[in-house]
């Protein structure tokens, strides 16, 4: 039982030592942007560790939408996704 429970430790401080975007790049899951309110996304990317995204003003007519951007690996093994939230 000891064995087993030191590696589940250590991978659970490792873990909770990440940020979110490391985790959700490099681990998989799930993670949520908000972007700042008025915004619209234009493009996402990753950067190493660090998620980029640009925007712009939200224009009257448009309406604040929710997008997936989602990682998708040669080996299906770790996939990552993040939900960027637009408000008006």
């Amino acid at each position: 039982m000891k064995k087993l429970l030191l590696p589940i430790v250590a991978v659970l401080v490792i873990a909770s030592s990440c940020t979110e975007n490391s985790r959700v790049k490099n681990f998989g899951g799930e993670g949520t942007i908000n972007l700042p309110q008025g915004r619209k996304l234009i493009n996402i990317t990753w950067k190493e560790d660090e998620i980029w995204y640009l925007t712009r003003p939200m224009n009257s007519d448009e309406v604040a939408e929710t997008y997936k951007f989602h990682e998708e690996s040669s080996w299906d093994a770790i996939e990552g996704t993040y939900n960027i939230v637009e408000s008006k």
